[in-house]
């Protein structure tokens, strides 16, 4: 059995089995999800430190008498892999196994699983219920990302999403927490069926639901460019609602500020992040000359990412505002990252997921939080300046790389033989590029530090409501996903170079098909 399907199996079983324990045992709950989606993060850790050295021994095993699966695994980079037959009629399969791309993705999201289950100590109410979904939630995306299936990899997520409007909508907080709910459920399902059409799509030309089929498919079968238009405008749209792309975007910091912290955690830190994740896993390398099409337009959107939610959160008085918007633009860099199709881009478009969000405070009643709370204000003022792209936090290595990434499409000149893709807009991706970067560097930093200022240092206000600062092993979530942010900011290369091996055969596929 493959490491990854424990990875996994283990926070649903887990859920499986919490569905038999009494609902006064609280004790139980928060132990078992704590235990499970740690044993889930140090098997991740495990792969994710053996990653190189399994795909160098696959590489070498003699596949002669392997299936065709195995023959596909090896070519594109798989490791870890495991198959076994589903649903024959319709050719559907479990099938798990990660490239760089996946590895990554599957260590970031058990970091995130396994904090977001140390902060579920919030919950005073229906406990048993909340802790299963939450074990849904971190079972589906964990799944999802190291999905070889198509329809598994959708199945997943759908498991990972439904939980979220369910605990909107139960155990969320402030006035708007049912408005909140019913407008994520909309936009999110609403996403989810427009993506799911472009997958039938999908079926329909290759009649097959595995990644690796299709891939395979494409050395003698082409989609007309009519099709891949619309398929790849299905996904880049449907995926876009779920992951907040302007215009869509309204759902996500209203959702935010009325979502429990660990749903929030998971939403925003893991399960969003998906869509993404599909867009490079699927769309991208099945679909190059759909891409080719709509990746510009991709391109301009994610300015409305970065600018206008940049502003609108330069006007929020509530932090909960500030983070979710926050939040919103910073999926512009990924956007930015997957547009420009160039392998450093790429890179830091997955390293950008790793932006994870904090607790919430209104700040126009409280401040001097810093002088009561000390761990807490020094844990939130690293997040903040996380979020500001400082230097030192795996923020800044993702979205320079994105810059990068999108400036160095070669310029075009008339009468010159076409080298990338998209030679031809190399001027506009250089405009949204100075764009961004200034957003980056201004706005970013402008709202962020106002609310580092305003906050955390002052005086105490002495008619707010004393807080309590985080203590002993509660600190640990928190500690968790900073280190995790130092880590992979100071030492970016732990990723870089895995994810780039994945990246450079999506990027070949593409300008393989656009070179024809």
């Amino acid at each position: 059995m493959s490491p990854l399907t424990i990875i996994m199996g283990l926070p649903l079983i887990m859920a499986a089995i919490l569905t038999l324990v009494p609902a006064e045992k609280r004790a139980v709950f928060r132990w078992g999800a704590m235990l499970s989606t740690l044993a889930s993060l140090l098997l991740a850790i495990y792969v994710f430190a053996q990653f190189d050295t399994a795909l160098a021994a696959s590489q070498d095993v003699d596949d002669t008498q392997g299936s065709v699966f195995a023959t596909l695994e090896k070519e594109y980079g798989y490791a870890f892999t495991q198959r076994a037959p589903w649903i024959d009629s319709l050719n559907i399969s479990f099938h798990v196994g990660v490239d760089g791309i996946g590895v990554v993705m599957v260590l970031m999201a058990s970091i995130v699983a396994f904090a977001a289950t140390c902060c579920a100590g919030e919950i005073k109410a229906r406990e048993k219920e909340f802790t299963i979904l939450l074990l849904l939630m971190a079972g589906g995306i964990l799944g999802a990302f190291m999905s070889l299936d198509v329809f598994q990899m959708y199945f997943l997520h759908e498991l990972a999403l439904v939980p979220t409007f369910i605990m909107i909508g139960v155990w969320g907080r402030g006035k708007n927490r049912d408005y909140a709910a019913y407008k994520i459920t909309l936009y999110l399902s609403l996403g989810a069926l427009i993506a799911l059409a472009g997958l039938i799509l999908l079926y329909m030309e290759f009649e097959t639901f595995s990644l690796l089929g299709m891939l395979d498919h494409l050395h003698t079968q082409q989609i007309s460019t009519g099709k891949q238009n619309l398929i790849f405008a299905l996904l880049m749209f449907g995926l876009g609602i779920l992951v907040s792309l302007w215009p869509f975007h309204t759902w996500a910091p209203l959702g935010y500020g009325a979502a429990p912290t660990p749903t929030a955690m998971m939403h925003a830190g893991v399960i969003k992040k998906f869509g993404l994740f599909m867009l490079i896993r699927v769309a991208l390398p099945l679909l190059p000359e759909g891409a080719q099409t709509w990746l510009p337009v991709l391109a301009w959107l994610c300015l409305g990412n970065i600018l206008y939610c940049g502003l609108v959160a330069m006007r929020q008085k509530d932090l909960n505002q500030l983070i979710g918007n926050s939040s919103v633009a910073h999926m512009g860099f990924v956007f930015l990252g997957i547009a420009s199709l160039t392998t450093i881009g790429l890179t830091g478009a997955v390293m950008v997921m790793f932006y994870t969000q904090t607790r919430t405070l209104d700040m126009e009643n409280v401040s001097g939080l810093l002088k009561g709370m000390p761990f807490w204000g020094t844990a939130m003022i690293m997040a903040l300046l996380a979020g500001c792209g400082l230097p030192g936090f795996a923020n800044f290595a993702g979205e320079i790389t994105v810059f990068f990434g999108a400036w160095s499409i070669p310029t075009f000149e008339a009468g010159q033989k076409l080298t990338h893709p998209f030679q031809e807009y190399s001027l506009q991706f250089r405009v949204v590029t100075i764009i961004a970067i200034w957003s980056a560097l201004v706005i970013g930093a402008v709202y962020m530090l106002r609310a580092i200022r305003n906050l955390l240092h002052g005086e105490p206000d002495v008619d707010a409501p004393k807080a309590d600062d985080i203590t002993h092993w509660k600190k640990l979530p928190y500690a968790l996903l900073i280190g995790v942010l130092l880590l992979f900011g100071c030492y970016p290369k732990l990723l870089t170079g895995k994810i780039n091996t994945a990246y450079k055969s999506i990027q070949q596929a593409v300008q393989s098909n656009f070179s024809r």
